[in-house]
């Protein structure tokens, strides 16, 4: 959707099509007669709406007597917002989105006015530039239901710094305990497998959670609190959301689990 409005700015009305309704199908119509790449989505998708039509005008019973009887024939199941943006969704999965935006970028003369966002001699190059990344997916799974959590947690960004870290150092990250895990004898109290657990989520949920972006991480950095103490280390991370960027700093007391007697 977001492609398909900066597709739509300032679009000239000749290359919109003054009947067509959809203006972005009426785009990839007018680019594909010269660019043969955008010619092959635009067979693609006349493929695929001709299936989708086929599929409302076909009776209910016949359906699962067609798929009983064959195995090869495979009409995609498009949902109404797949429909929608069916042209960008098309190219995208195809993995030529990112040529297609290109070559109107250095086509924009014939198809936007001056001020339009694809016509800006900056700002049309980076959109292209930012479909490279999506074109190079493989789009042939689903969401699941930890979709959100895609970046590494707050545990395992620790262990990679212990991996990475400076080894010669007798308080080296190396050698402390995972995040959340102590080492006990038979002696542990679940009061103390409690708190374990309870610093191990405050943790997690200081450096990931849904509102911000984890983007980096760096274990025994050290910090002084005040003059006449001295420097403790602790887990630094960088956060982004919305509207600004975040530092924190955590002890490593509090992120391997114990914080003792410790103020």
């Amino acid at each position: 959707g977001v492609v398909e409005a900066c597709l739509l700015h300032m679009l000239k009305r000749r290359a919109a099509g003054f009947l067509r309704t959809d203006k972005v199908a009426a785009l990839f119509t007018k680019v594909g007669k010269t660019y043969a790449i955008a010619g092959d989505v635009c067979k693609k998708v006349q493929e695929l709406q001709q299936q989708v039509e086929s599929r409302k005008n076909q009776p209910n019973g016949q359906e699962p007597l067609k798929r009983q009887g064959s195995t090869t024939s495979k009409t995609p199941v498009l949902t109404a917002q797949a429909i929608k943006h069916i042209w960008v969704r098309t190219a995208l999965i195809e993995k030529v989105l990112d040529k297609i935006v290109q070559y109107i970028v250095d086509n924009c003369s014939k198809y936007y006015e001056k001020e339009a966002l694809l016509a800006d001699p900056v700002c049309g190059p980076i959109l292209a530039s930012l479909l490279v990344g999506p074109c190079a997916l493989e789009y042939t799974k689903l969401k699941t239901a930890d979709h959100y959590w895609t970046d590494p947690s707050a545990d395992e960004l620790v262990q990679r710094h212990r991996i990475h870290g400076v080894h010669g150092r007798q308080d080296s990250p190396s050698k402390r305990p995972a995040l959340g895990i102590r080492k006990r004898h038979s002696s542990g109290s679940t009061s103390e497998d409690r708190f374990a657990a309870s610093a191990r989520e405050y943790v997690e949920s200081l450096h990931q959670n849904s509102r911000t972006h984890l983007l980096y991480g760096k274990n025994n950095v050290l910090v002084q609190p005040k003059d006449d103490l001295e420097a403790i280390p602790g887990y630094l991370s960088l956060h982004q959301s919305a509207d600004s960027l975040t530092l924190k700093w955590t002890p490593n007391q509090l992120m391997n689990g114990t914080l003792g007697d410790s103020e």
